[in-house]
């Protein structure tokens, strides 16, 4: 079944880290580009950060820069998303995708969606 799972979300205290994982059941998971998005209540759903096909790029948005790092490690057909020094306003919904963009930051640009995890940061 060609699906995209994520795990690792939970509740933390602001300062805290979690590290979010996203395992890809999909034929040729090196040939996509692997993206992160988030969605608080009653947003949209909003780009994080995206890792390309090799991990030789990365982009992040502004408000994660410097705290958040984006991997991938193809031969385990797995992503991961590191969040440090979280903060209240990192409390979301946090998806994995793949684009076959190089870097892809919107939306309309990803073909295959995990089901989210929770992440909650308490201040």
């Amino acid at each position: 079944q060609v699906q995209l799972v994520e795990s690792g979300g939970g509740l933390v205290q602001a300062g805290g880290s979690l590290r979010l994982s996203c395992a890809a059941s999909i034929r040729s998971f090196g040939n996509y580009a692997m993206g992160w998005f988030r969605q608080a209540p009653g947003k949209e759903r909003e780009f994080v950060a995206v890792i390309s096909w090799n991990g030789g790029s990365t982009y992040y948005t502004d408000s994660v820069k410097g705290r958040f790092t984006v991997s991938r490690d193809n031969a385990k057909n797995m992503g991961f998303l590191q969040m440090n020094s979280l903060k209240a306003e990192d409390t979301a919904v946090y998806y994995c995708a793949v684009s076959r963009m190089l870097l892809g930051i919107r939306r309309h640009e990803y073909e295959l969606w995990g089901q989210g995890t929770q992440v909650t940061v308490s201040s």
